[in-house]
């Protein structure tokens, strides 16, 4: 019952710490409602919503506590007050948990009741006037408990100090001034400072091999756990009163804990040094003692043997049957003898009690027998005498090992109270294995130590046999485990640094030796110092790989942690961390900037980049670890990670870190803040948009036959096809198909607002459905030829020519992602078959094998079909796209409704823009005719091309027919007045059809169905 009212109270405690406002007023919102729906349970809820309500505390430093704050908490939900009174009353004078017979001497006796004084801290609460009134318990109270300690830990290493906690009580106050007077406190402080260097002293001589042998722990387990108490009693006093606290802001605390700081001489480190020692000294007690308990029933049975053998032995030598001996026979000595190994050989294991008195009376014999009948003139008989004597001994310290002392060392040891205090100690740990990377293994011991914290909430939890037992252990245990990695990853971090020295050595050092070398300049490439050095960085770094791997597998509450693995995982952080910095710090750009700045920027991240790679395969050997393999899973996650997280801007759901399949808590991707002025999320996106910012169509000319942008008014170049292999180069094909990934979501946003433009703007007002639909009538494709074309034509461009300007951006923006997107696949299907020209060639075959099928089943509907449950044509399709073995104007981007006279509007927009453009010999292309209206013909027609596409077939069908009627139309014209030439508006549709077929693989045929074939095959040579 003492438990329950204490877990309560520090239930309450911990939730108004640790909750936030927001959070809190979140749970009583849906406390409300659940109270709203669940009548029959209102009470229940009115008393949860009591404890969630705001009391005023906070826990931002230098925040002063509410008045009369916790008690009026505790009080919200009355508890009977007799009830409190019995269990206080049993707490200030009973030793509940029996914890004094493991701490015998006097001065001890607070840290034996150091549990239930941190219990009857809380449960006082419960009962304010005992604080505020009552003295004389409050005195009996700290007598007991707190005599000589003033800083105490609740639950789970949560500290409290007492002068700070007790200030608003009177009673507790007074009582607690005989404990805070300053002799006593200086007294207390130098007592343990004498104590630490005698005792550190002490644990490292038991720790020196071969000093803990069995037979030594057996003769000295009062001494040994003497010094335990004492190392464990002296180093929780020192952590608990020098440690930082909230308490810290009361000016009187801060002078006791100066005082103390300054009497005991506190160093941080030599008590760090204590706890290694000491928790190295535990453990090989506890595995000794355990191997001892194991084995204790076969060594008994051994030495017991022994023995009887050895008394048989003598029977028959003085039995004068072996005459070899030389000893005379003597029939009472041969009884005796024969006596003595039927008792040696009766002795009972199981009734050690008994069997261990008999011992001793046996042992007691043998040395009479010896004495009174002169046998120490026989050196043999004498031997076998002092051998059996031996074996009984061994017999005696053998049935006096117990479990009882295992459980004493479980109680000494307990360290719960430096769950959180244990924090503060991290920078020493890190830097003694900066030193001494064998530290580890005493580090080990140390977190095994730690471990023992996790029996406190288990306890009760698994008495009562609760479903809970594995959730809670799990939680501590990760816990455990993660500080346990924020320790050691200390060792990557400092692998890091030796490889940053390598990388430089390696990147501008050290130069690469030819295939062929002349005999004259061998001593240049030989390079002697720089190779030593690089030598000399890699023998550290393989020194912190043995020291990590010195650390044995070990269980930490119920999780196993296996060194080697702990050492990949801090690698790989590590990788993570550097690289994410590095992709982050080496995309960042002005965009005010007058030069173009991305490719010196994907220069110097490519460089950075192979740096990191060419480093760390030439470690991996030293670390034991498959270092490419590492190298391509971490920067893919990365890469992945960083392409999901700008893509979330273009989604309704989210996709948050947790739910995220490329994060991870063992070794998180960081995520750095968005650059200012900057829409974008990371570097993916900045990436993308700078690229996009660079092709813009307004301002830039695209020359299909050099795969190059020029700006459109000084005619230099802008970016090349070059540009990608620059990316490649810094964010491998990761970063080429997570940046084509990202451009799709971007031309799926684009297509969206053009649907969103049309649906508002066009289709719901009635004026423009009339318009299209009398402008449908009047051309018709299936009449024929348009009478009186210029005219019909001419009304029609001139009455939408006010719609336009928005859709054309949205064309002209998706039309240059999708020349984007070309050049991406283009770079990878190249470098594909550059690198893996075998895959390159299987995707290739499995792509037309599964297309043959699939036409052939639409000619037989018979013959199998890929099915949309088969995962093979999606996880084809990944693969496809990563290869570059992909066509993105052939890509369905959204799902469209059918949308009326949509063949029409997308008719209109193309000849209503080609008046703009003009078809350029020298470049074989359409550009802008006029520089203040510029218009580049290549993403205008990739636009429109996307933009049909997301269409029904018998849309693209009609667009063709109308594209037909109209070159038609306009060349009857032509030829009416007797022109030689083509109009420049027909030329430039035949240039838009000649390029919408190359972009979408249309067959010519159904061009040749409504243009006739003299036109497609001879405007060219009228151009």
């Amino acid at each position: 019952m003492c438990e329950a009212l204490f877990l309560y109270g520090v239930m309450l405690l911990v939730i108004d710490m640790r909750i936030e406002g927001v959070i809190r007023e979140r749970m009583l919102v849906s406390y409300h409602r659940y109270s709203a729906a669940q009548a029959s349970v209102d009470s229940n809820i009115d008393d949860v919503c009591k404890l969630l309500r705001s009391t005023g505390y906070s826990s931002i430093p230098g925040s002063r506590r509410p008045p009369n704050y916790p008690e009026s908490y505790f009080l919200r939900v009355p508890i009977n007050r007799q009830f409190v009174s019995m269990l206080i009353g049993r707490l200030r004078s009973d030793d509940i948990y029996n914890q004094i017979s493991a701490y015998p001497f006097p001065e001890h006796r607070s840290t034996a009741l150091a549990t239930q004084a941190s219990m009857l801290y809380v449960i006082l609460y419960f009962a304010p006037e005992i604080l505020h009134q009552q003295q004389a318990k409050m005195r009996e109270i700290v007598d007991k408990h707190f005599p000589d300690n003033w800083v105490t830990s609740i639950y789970m290493g949560i500290p409290v100090n007492l002068m700070d906690a007790w200030e608003p009580y009177k009673a507790a106050r007074t009582a607690l001034n005989n404990t805070l007077d300053l002799s006593n406190v200086r007294e207390l402080a130098a007592r343990y400072a004498t104590k630490v260097p005698k005792l550190n002293d002490l644990v490292k001589r038991y720790l020196q091999e071969g000093t803990l042998t069995e037979e030594y722990v057996l003769d000295n387990i009062p001494k040994l756990m003497n010094c335990l108490r004492e190392c464990n009693v002296t180093i929780r006093w020192l952590m608990l009163h020098t440690a930082e606290g909230a308490w810290d802001n009361n000016k009187r605390c801060r002078q006791l804990k100066e005082q103390v700081l300054l009497d005991s001489k506190f160093n941080p480190q030599v008590l760090f040094t204590l706890l290694l020692n000491t928790g190295q000294f535990e453990l090989q007690l506890k595995e000794m003692f355990r191997h001892m308990l194991d084995n204790k029933k076969d060594k008994w049975e051994a030495y017991k043997k022994e023995g009887s053998e050895r008394m048989a032995e003598l029977s028959e030598v003085y039995s004068g049957s072996k005459p070899l001996t030389r000893v005379e026979k003597n029939e009472n000595l041969q009884a005796w003898f024969a006596e003595m190994a039927k008792q040696i050989t009766s002795l009972n294991y199981d009734d050690s009690t008994s069997a261990g008195r008999k011992i001793v009376q046996l042992i007691q014999a043998l040395e009479e027998v010896q004495e009174f009948h002169q046998l120490e003139s026989n050196l043999q008989v004498r031997q076998f005498l002092a051998e059996t004597r031996r074996f009984l001994h061994q017999m005696l310290r053998t049935i006096n090992i117990k479990e009882e002392v295992l459980i004493q060392i479980q109680i000494v040891a307990d360290v719960h109270y430096a769950w959180e205090l244990i924090d503060s100690y991290t920078r020493y740990m890190q830097e003694g294995i900066k030193r001494e990377p064998s530290l580890v293994i005493k580090l080990r011991a140390t977190f095994l130590k730690l471990a023992s914290a996790l029996d406190l909430p288990l306890l009760r939890i698994n008495q009562a046999g609760s479903g809970d037992l594995v959730s809670v252990s799990q939680y501590y245990s990760g816990e455990l485990v993660s500080y346990v990695r924020k320790v050691l990853q200390i060792i990557p971090e400092t692998m890091f640094g030796l490889l940053a020295q390598i990388i430089r050595l390696q990147t501008h050092s050290i130069k690469e030796v030819p295939t062929r070398l002349e005999k004259e300049k061998l001593r240049e490439f030989a390079q002697l110092d720089q190779r030593y050095e690089v030598a000399k960085l890699t023998h550290s770094i393989s020194v912190f790989t043995e020291g990590i791997l010195m650390m044995k597998t070990t269980l930490v509450g119920i999780i196993k942690i296996d060194p080697k693995q702990l050492l990949e995982d801090g690698i790989r952080k590590e990788l993570v961390r550097q690289v994410a910095r590095a992709l982050h710090e080496g995309l960042i750009f002005n965009p005010k900037a007058k030069v173009n700045e991305l490719p010196p920027k994907l220069d110097a991240l490519g460089a950075r980049m192979d740096g990191f790679r060419i480093s760390f395969e030439y470690i991996q050997d030293y670390v034991s670890i498959y270092g490419l393999k590492i190298w391509q899973e971490e920067v893919s996650r990365i890469i992945n990670y960083n392409v999901e997280q700008e893509c979330n801007s273009f989604l309704r759901t989210k996709v948050l870190d947790f739910q995220s399949v490329y994060q991870s808590t063992a070794i998180p991707i960081p995520r750095f803040p968005p650059v200012m002025g900057d829409s974008s999320v990371n570097f993916i996106g900045r990436m993308a948009r700078e690229i996009l910012r660079m092709t813009d169509p307004r301002t830039t000319c695209y020359i299909e036959k050099r795969n190059t942008w020029y700006d459109f008014k000084t005619k230099q170049e802008v970016m090349t096809i070059k540009l990608f292999s620059k990316v490649q180069r810094s964010i491998g094909t990761y970063g080429l198909t997570g940046l084509d990934r990202l451009l799709s979501f971007m031309i799926v946003k684009e297509l969206q607002n053009f649907a969103t433009i049309l649906n508002r703007g066009v289709l719901r007002d009635k004026a423009w459905l009339e318009f299209l639909g009398t402008t449908m009538k009047s051309l018709n494709p299936v009449k024929g030829l348009v009478n009186n074309a210029g005219k019909v034509y001419g009304q029609a461009v001139t009455k939408a020519a006010k719609l336009w300007p928005p859709f054309l951006d949205v064309v002209l923006k998706v039309g240059q992602m999708q020349l984007l997107r070309r050049q991406i696949a283009n770079e990878l299907n190249f470098s594909c078959q550059f690198d893996s020209m075998f895959l390159f060639d299987s995707l290739q075959n499995l792509n037309n094998s599964l297309m043959s099928d699939i036409e052939a089943h639409y000619q037989d509907p018979t013959l199998p079909y890929p099915k949309d449950e088969n995962p093979l044509l999606y996880e084809l399709t990944s693969y496809l796209e990563c290869a570059g073995i992909n066509n993105p104007f052939t890509k369905i981007y959204t799902t469209t409704k059918r949308v009326p006279y949509f063949p029409l509007f997308a008719f209109l927009l193309v000849i209503s823009q080609m008046p703009k453009m003009q078809y350029t010999k020298a470049v074989a292309s359409m550009t802008a005719k006029n520089p203040k209206e510029p218009l580049d013909g290549p993403p205008f027609i990739a636009g429109t091309v996307t933009l049909l596409r997301q269409a029904h077939s018998e849309n693209i069908d009609q667009f063709i027919a109308l594209i037909g009627q109209y070159v038609r139309s306009m060349v009857e014209v032509t030829a009416t007045s007797q022109k030689v030439d083509l109009p420049p508006d027909v030329t430039n549709v035949l240039l838009f059809l000649e390029d919408y077929m190359s972009h979408t693989e249309l067959p010519r045929k159904k061009v040749e169905a409504h243009i006739p074939k003299y036109l497609l095959d001879d405007f060219h040579s009228r151009l």
